[in-house]
């Protein structure tokens, strides 16, 4: 199985799928979850390797390499809707928070003692923030960490709910402002995309910025939250997206401003 999910990607681009899956996002889910269901190891596998892609690209003397510690998990959560087909649940940061407040994130945090494993982080801080049950989510698969800015590693787990109807948003209003779904294609292709250049950990790269409105509202998903759902995208529809996601970057002077995805 880890073979079959790994080809699903290179370290910085993603590779297309492999013919024998189906063409249809939720087929690929059910394939993906009979796979590990009946998994003799019972392990959860992983796909890519943003984390160590990024620590190629710092030079070597950087305070922030990566290591490979998990330090948060966050939970693409999926679901169906049977007319513009899988979406993510996303959230928007509370205004009063002291970092990103205002900006639109995934559900999840810190590993906490008595966490398992990243699945049961993701799923505790899913349940924290957002009232969702852990019940609900049947744990497709998880990415590879991802570097953030201050040099955690943070784990990506893809969940899916077979039935929305049954989630029951209850915000932590400190810490969520609102929340909201997005179909999961749109982070594959150009129509309500912008790039623009920034500086993280003294590299230039590419940051994408998603514009959508839901429910009469505006939203920005953007930097860190955008890049782990177009990774999280291009496994399940198996394919690459329409832009170059995170090319090879150049170094950039050190002196240069930092980004904030």
């Amino acid at each position: 199985m880890r073979l079959l999910l790994t080809r699903l990607f290179t370290s910085t681009h993603i590779a297309m799928a492999s013919s024998s899956f189906s063409s249809s996002p939720s087929r690929r889910l059910a394939h993906l979850t009979r796979h590990l269901t009946s998994s003799s190891s019972g392990e959860l596998s992983s796909v890519g390797s943003p984390a160590a892609a990024a620590a190629d690209a710092v030079p070597a003397k950087s305070p922030r390499s990566a290591a490979s510690k998990v330090h948060a998990a966050v939970l693409v959560c999926l679901f169906e809707d049977p007319s513009s087909g899988p979406r993510v649940l996303l959230t928007k940061r509370a205004s009063s928070l002291s970092t990103h407040s205002g900006e639109v994130s995934l559900p999840g945090g810190k590993v906490e003692d008595g966490d398992a494993d990243p699945k049961a982080t993701a799923l505790r801080e899913a349940k924290e923030e957002i009232g969702l049950d852990p019940a609900l989510v049947n744990v497709v698969t998880v990415l590879e960490p991802f570097l953030s800015k201050n040099g955690l590693n943070v784990v990506p787990v893809i969940g899916m709910v077979s039935d929305k109807a049954l989630f029951k948003p209850v915000l932590n209003k400190a810490e969520v402002e609102d929340i909201f779904d997005a179909p999961l294609e749109m982070f594959l292709k150009d129509d309500h995309r912008r790039t623009k250049q920034m500086n993280w950990m003294g590299i230039d790269i590419p940051v994408q910025f998603f514009d959508y409105k839901a429910d009469g509202k505006k939203f920005v998903i953007w930097g860190f939250t955008a890049h782990i759902v177009t990774r999280a995208a291009a496994v399940i529809f198996g394919r690459k997206p329409s832009f170059d996601e995170l090319p090879r970057p150049k170094y950039a002077s050190a002196s240069a401003p930092e980004c904030k995805p």
